[in-house]
């Protein structure tokens, strides 16, 4: 077969070379790991050794990398928005506002502080939560919002952070697909009440599993900190060796949701390469947005104060005449054809989710009211649904190679978009 033919058909791929591959660990990661090993100390649960807990360590990195006062590492990030969640007090049976395009995280976080995840359209350009729409939802049971910076965009923090005045309710950020990200100058995560971010295997910054509260506010950071270590707390000072150092403060009930010493550990050396892997996406960014434009692609956008863009996932809607009926899963499946590296659809819509299923968990079915209004309703999402219909993306280590393989990426959307009427079901 010619050059012409796709390779989901049998033709030859545009490119055969391997990608880059994540993670990529920093110089210092395997010497840090060790010793944790030889520590004696595998965990903040365990006796204090002598030194510093390598969690402490992070928590004070990260904390001074955003410019806040209060880090709280937690186990994952979902842990990390739970935590969030039930530190501004939501509870049972009280609403959160959250984006109807995101990982099913953002609703079944809810579900677990016993609330009630309610969905809101996204804006057509970020594809982020929708400041209007999210206004329009607001409602007496209303108790917090959740704005998630998707993809590689950041949200309308002005409109969100307006709209949260307004009407008395905090304000948590996900980050999780934002590490390193500024709006107007300021790290996300820093503008609303609390940001949470995931440190999972896929994201820019990772330990495997892994996530953080950050926040300016000593008293949230406070409860936080209780729910994450059982009701504990790390002491003002250090315990005598072979001690333990949390503390049982007997103010607050928790679970454990800790982070572990390795992970910590892998963590603070990770974080002084972030800055510089995501000036490489974001150059190399640039350049794919000029060229899948040029192919008739729509390329996310974010919000107009973005200072600094991060890219977890490079999002881009493709040209109707190559979508069909079936969307963008046979075009994203030729594209993965054409490049060994996986090329997918964009989320569907959270309540169409086959992830997001309440029914399903017995902890969930409080009530016939609460499994009323947990049950999942993709009605009046037309923005989600639009852009789950035409969006492909790529994880993030393809844009940590050269500009060559931007220019591949584009012979591939180029070839594929050309010959869509050949696209397989």
């Amino acid at each position: 077969m010619d050059s012409h033919t796709l390779a989901v058909n049998g033709g030859p791929a545009v490119r055969d070379r391997p990608w880059p591959r994540w993670p990529q660990a920093a110089p210092g990661a395997a010497k840090a790991l060790e010793e944790v090993l030889e520590s004696g100390r595998w965990a903040i649960s365990g006796p204090y050794r002598g030194t510093e807990s390598q969690e402490r360590r992070f928590a004070r990195a990260f904390a001074d990398y955003h410019g806040v006062p209060h880090c709280v590492p937690a186990a994952s990030g979902t842990a990390s928005l739970m935590l969030a969640l039930e530190a501004c007090g939501v509870g049972a049976g009280d609403e959160v506002i959250v984006p109807a395009l995101s990982w099913v995280a953002s609703a079944s976080t809810v579900l677990g502080v016993n609330a009630v995840p309610v969905f809101c359209d996204v804006d057509p350009d970020t594809l982020c939560l929708d400041p209007a729409a999210a206004e329009a939802l607001v409602t007496g049971r209303t108790k917090a919002v959740v704005v998630v910076h998707l993809y590689s965009a950041v949200a309308d923090l002005d409109a969100l952070t307006a709209l949260a005045r307004r009407h008395g309710l905090p304000l948590i950020e996900d980050c999780a697909q934002a590490h390193g990200a500024e709006y107007r100058g300021r790290k996300v995560g820093t503008l609303g009440t609390a940001g949470t971010f995931s440190m999972q295997h896929s994201k820019v910054l990772t330990s495997g599993e892994g996530g953080a509260v950050i926040t300016a506010d000593a008293a949230l950071a406070r409860r936080v900190e209780h729910l994450r270590a059982d009701g504990r707390v790390l002491a003002a000072h250090p315990p005598a060796p072979g001690a333990m150092e949390l503390v049982e403060t007997g103010e607050l009930m928790g679970s454990n949701r800790c982070l572990s010493e390795f992970q910590a550990a892998l963590l603070t050396e990770q974080l002084p390469e972030l800055d510089g892997q995501n000036e490489t996406r974001r150059r190399n960014a640039a350049l794919l947005d000029r060229l899948l434009a040029e192919a008739g692609c729509r390329p996310q956008s974010t919000s107009p104060g973005t200072t600094r863009r991060t890219y977890y996932t490079y999002a881009a809607a493709l040209p109707e005449d190559a979508l069909g009926t079936l969307g963008s899963g046979p075009a994203c499946r030729a594209l993965t054809a054409e490049l060994g590296f996986p090329v997918s659809p964009g989320y569907p819509p959270l309540p169409a989710n086959r992830l997001y299923d309440p029914a399903g968990r017995p902890r969930f079915a409080l009530d016939e009211e609460y499994r009323r209004r947990t049950a999942p309703d993709a009605a009046g999402l037309p923005v989600a649904r639009e852009s789950a219909r035409r969006t492909a993306t790529l994880h993030h280590a393809a844009l940590l190679g050269d500009e060559g393989d931007m220019h591949d990426i584009a012979a591939a959307f180029t070839k594929v978009l050309r010959h869509s009427a050949d696209l397989p079901g």
